[in-house]
């Protein structure tokens, strides 16, 4: 029997490749909307961070949001998603 392949994604922020499971997803519905999403499961497209305040702010800097889910974003949902993130816990 194989073992069970770990699937794994990049960072917007830092570029690294890590399990999916380490990192956190950030979903777009497709109307420039964004929001966390917690199960991993959401409809839509996503894009991943580690859960590291320093790759939030090179995310936030170099725009990575916007260019990994290939739309413009609504800088209010932008701003609040980043707000969650500062205040984002594994656990929740």
């Amino acid at each position: 029997m194989k073992p069970k392949k770990i699937p794994m994604r990049r960072c917007a922020g830092c570029m690294q490749s890590r399990p999916k499971r380490e990192l956190i997803r950030i979903v777009s519905e497709g109307d420039g909307h964004i929001s966390l999403d917690r199960t991993g499961k959401a409809n839509g497209r996503g894009v991943y961070l580690c859960p590291d305040p320093a790759c939030f702010e090179k995310a936030k800097k170099k725009n990575a949001l916007s260019r990994s889910l290939g739309m413009k974003l609504d800088p209010v949902d932008t701003e609040k998603v980043f707000t969650e993130l500062m205040q984002y816990d594994e656990r929740a």
